[in-house]
Order: structure tokens, then sequence, then C-alpha cells
């Protein structure tokens, strides 16, 4: 295991409320896809309530806008799971649940092993990475970082 981690933040606006019937199709699968998430190599963590998944987490004041987060061994890992398993269905889907945004809606960063990201960090992430393009400080798939090595390490 690295002396890092991959955190990833990604955001969403639904067209409707997440109890509204437009919405239900992907309410109704969060758990099969969560749990997919937790058994696919190289997960560390999500966020997530009491509910089990995190869309009563506030990313901002929009109660629209949900946000998801979570830590993986390596981008590689993150990768697979979103683009290499049942994942990539309801990714394919996403304009019948989310407004299509001009702005980035997800970011990619280090962090040191053992640390759990929080909203406030991932949403800092994300505004960075819509400021200014992919850094070291955040960035996408295909705009990656490498780990950091352990020379940086404090």
């Amino acid at each position: 295991m690295g002396s890092h981690h991959l955190a990833q933040i990604n955001i969403g606006r639904l067209l409707a409320p997440v109890d509204h019937p437009s919405i239900a199709e992907f309410t109704n699968n969060l758990d099969e896809i969560n749990a997919l998430a937790e058994g696919s190599k190289g997960f560390v963590w999500r966020l997530k309530s009491d509910a089990g998944n995190a869309t009563d987490i506030a990313y901002n004041d929009d109660p629209l806008t949900i946000v998801n987060m979570s830590v993986w061994e390596s981008i590689e890992d993150l990768h697979a799971y979103v683009y290499q398993t049942r994942h990539i269905e309801f990714f394919k889907k996403r304009a019948n649940w989310f407004e299509k945004s001009a702005e980035a809606t997800y970011a990619l960063w280090w962090v040191p092993a053992g640390h759990v990201p929080t909203v406030t960090e991932g949403r800092e992430r994300l505004e960075h990475y819509r400021q200014h393009g992919a850094t070291e400080h955040a960035f996408w798939f295909s705009q990656r970082f490498p780990m950091p090595s352990l020379a940086g390490v404090r």
C-alpha cells in the first residue's frame, strides 16, 4: 500500500428532489452501486450518513445538489470501478437525473493514507480545479498527477 490514497468528489444537481418518482431509478439503485464500490479492489472509504448513502449530506445551500466522495488505494482502482463495473450503466444515464453542468463536477486528489477528507475539503478541491484546471492540488482522470513520493511527506 502506498503512502497516499486517491480521494474523489463528484457533485450533481438533481432534476427533482431525491424522493421524486423521476429520480427513483437512481435512488433505488444507490445501495447496490455503493455495495459494489465497497467490494471493489482498492476501495478504502466513502462518504455516507446513517442512511447508508450521502444524499442527505449537504454540499451547499442548494438541496438539489448532492455530493459523493470516496477514497481509493490508487487511481487505477477508482477508474476500474467507475468504468469497468455495473456503475458505468448508471453513469451513462446521469442525464436522466442530473442537470448538465457547464462546470467541472468532479475532482481527484492525493491524501495521506488514513486521511478521511471532509465535504469542505472536497468542495475546495473542486473549486480549485474549476479555477485553475488540473494541478497537483486537484485533477481529472484525463489529466493525472502522480502519487506524491515519501520524500514529500512531512
